[in-house]
């Protein structure tokens, strides 16, 4: 038993309980909106649009125009972060702050790790503020197809691969051409609870329709 009431008369004694019981559900209730308004907020960030031209239960197809972005490559994830990071905050030709976009995104190439925040759409690679670091370049990836699978959980190697092996298995299984390296995006910041998250794995694909 929770509460022993000794000398308290019972109606005082359930009373109190009552009163401790909703003090508790109304925190965790609070809580819980705090959670969802994080994760709204979370949404709500621009990110670059796409059109949907094909979807099976398991991944989708996208098509993707042109998109400008920063990138850095890295051997120490949390650096090339800082970098980009940096670069949007102003350390850049201009001085100029830029919105934060979504996703982040990381894969693979000649053997080193890269890391790439996309630019707000407003912006042209002539009009988008030139880097200061060396290390932060600015360029355009050319529109393609995307093979993406969706998954919630924790941002590690081992949640991706399991579900990029998914993905993999799926694209061979229905005789679609993997063109591209392994690309982890991320949405979401790293206070959001894990069952909140939104990750995706995706691939470049040579887009042929079924």
């Amino acid at each position: 038993m929770l509460f022993s009431c000794y000398s308290i008369t019972k109606v005082n004694c359930y009373m109190k309980k009552i009163l401790i019981l909703s003090s508790i559900l109304f925190f965790r209730l609070n809580i819980l909106l705090i959670i969802l308004f994080i994760h709204s907020k979370a949404m709500a960030y621009e990110e670059p649009s796409f059109n949907i031209v094909h979807q099976t239960d398991v991944y989708e197809i996208r098509k993707y125009g042109d998109r400008l972005v920063v990138q850095a490559n890295y051997t120490n994830q949390n650096s090339s972060f800082r970098n980009l990071f940096n670069y949007i905050s102003g350390s850049n030709k201009q001085t100029e702050k830029i919105k934060m976009t979504v996703p982040v995104t990381q894969f693979e190439e000649s053997s080193e790790m890269v890391m790439q925040f996309f630019l707000p759409s407003k912006f042209t690679k002539n009009t988008a503020p030139a880097p200061t670091d060396p290390r932060v370049k600015l360029i355009t990836i050319e529109g393609g197809y995307y093979a993406v699978i969706k998954y919630s959980g924790r941002v590690t190697d081992k949640n991706f691969n399991k579900y990029l092996k998914i993905l993999k298995e799926n694209l061979i299984s229905d005789n679609i051409e993997i063109i591209g390296p392994a690309i982890k995006a991320i949405y979401n910041g790293p206070f959001t609870l894990p069952i909140f998250r939104r990750n995706e794995a995706m691939f470049l694909i040579d887009w042929k329709k079924l």
